[in-house]
C-alpha cells in the first residue's frame, strides 16, 4: 500500500502551526506589498498584512514558485511514496496549471494535483477529505479522482463590508462603486468553481446580508446536494471572515446552528488571496456535502 502525503497551499486558510498538527504541508502564497515580497504565514502575518491593506499599500498576490514548489515536493517524497497536492483553484491563479504541468511531466505517478476549484475554507475541507482518504488506504490517484467528483458540491456565499476592492479588481465599474458607496450597500458574492461572481447586489445591511447567505445555503442544501444521496445530515458548514475580528463571524455560526440544527460549524479566516480582492470586514458562509461514508 502506498504511503501517502497530502500537501496544500496557504489560499486553504491552514496555517503551518496547523499544519504541524495535521501531518500535510502548505506551500505559504507570496504577496508584493509595495513591492516587496512576502510569504503569507512566514513573514507575512494576518494583523501585518491587514495593516498594510487599510494603510492604503498597494497589495498585490503572486505564485509560488514551480522551483519551489517542486523542491518541497522532492523533500516530501523522501519519506512517501506519492502526494495529493491540493492548491488554489485554476480559475483564480496559474498556480494549479504549474503544479499540473510539472506533476505531468516529472513526478508522472508520484505526485497528483487535485484541480477541484475550490479555495479556503471549501479547500480546507478538500485536505481533510485527502486526510481521511489517506488513512483508509486509498492512492495518490484514487484520491485525486474522488476529489474531482465532488468537486462541484460545495458553495461560498460572502458579504462583502466595501466596494473599494471589487472596484480596484473591475468587478464593478467606478460608476457603480460609487452609487452603491452612497447607498451603503454590502453585495453578497458567490464563489462556485472557478469564479468569484455577483449573487445579491442589493444588500444594505450585514444582518440582512446573513439572512440571505442562510437561505441561500438552505435552498442549496435542500436541493442539490440532497438529491445526490437523499441525505442532508453529511454536509459540513463553515463560516470565515476578513480582517481581525471574528464577531461578526461567531454571531453568524450561532445563527447557522440554529438554523439547520448542526452542532459544529468551523469558523477560520478567509484566506489573504481572497481578501486581497474583498478587503476587510467581509463574512462569508460555506456548505460542502461530505465525502461519502461507503468509501
Amino acid at each position: 500500500m502506498a504511503k501517502v502525503a497530502v500537501m496544500t497551499d496557504s489560499n486553504s486558510g491552514i496555517t503551518q502551526m496547523e499544519a504541524k498538527e495535521m501531518g500535510i504541508r502548505v506551500i505559504p502564497m507570496p504577496f508584493t506589498i509595495d513591492g516587496e515580497e512576502y510569504l503569507e504565514d512566514i513573514t507575512l502575518t494576518q494583523e501585518e498584512f491587514y495593516d498594510k491593506l487599510i494603510s492604503g499599500a498597494d497589495v498585490s498576490t503572486s505564485q509560488p514558485s514551480i522551483g519551489y514548489v517542486n523542491s518541497v515536493w522532492d523533500e516530501v517524497l523522501t519519506e512517501y511514496d506519492q502526494i495529493v497536492y491540493i492548491p488554489m483553484s485554476s480559475g483564480l491563479s496559474k498556480s494549479c496549471e504549474s503544479a499540473m504541468l510539472s506533476a505531468e511531466a516529472n513526478y508522472k505517478g508520484k505526485v497528483f494535483v487535485v484541480d477541484n476549484q475550490r479555495i479556503s475554507v471549501t479547500q480546507r475541507s478538500s485536505v481533510n477529505d485527502a486526510l481521511y482518504l489517506a488513512e483508509k488506504g486509498y492512492d495518490g490517484e484514487k484520491i485525486r479522482e474522488i476529489l474531482l467528483e465532488n468537486k462541484m458540491q460545495s458553495d461560498i456565499y460572502i458579504m462583502v463590508d466595501t466596494l473599494k476592492y471589487l472596484k480596484k479588481g473591475g468587478r464593478i465599474t467606478p460608476a457603480a462603486a460609487a452609487v452603491g458607496s452612497l447607498l451603503k450597500i454590502k453585495p453578497v458574492l458567490l464563489i462556485k468553481g472557478e469564479k468569484l461572481d455577483k449573487f445579491r447586489m442589493m444588500n444594505r445591511t450585514l444582518e440582512n446580508a446573513k439572512r440571505i447567505m442562510i437561505s441561500a445555503s438552505k435552498e442549496n442544501v435542500e436541493g442539490y446536494m440532497k438529491e445526490i444521496d437523499g441525505r442532508t445530515d453529511n454536509i459540513h458548514y463553515a463560516v470565515a471572515y476578513t480582517g481581525t475580528d471574528n464577531s461578526e463571524a461567531l454571531k453568524l455560526v450561532e445563527m447557522i446552528k440554529e438554523e439547520f440544527g448542526c452542532d459544529h460549524v468551523e469558523c477560520n479566516p478567509l484566506s489573504l488571496s481572497v481578501s486581497c480582492h474583498i478587503g476587510t470586514g467581509a463574512v462569508a458562509m460555506a456548505v460542502t456535502k461530505k465525502i461519502p461514508d461507503s468509501l
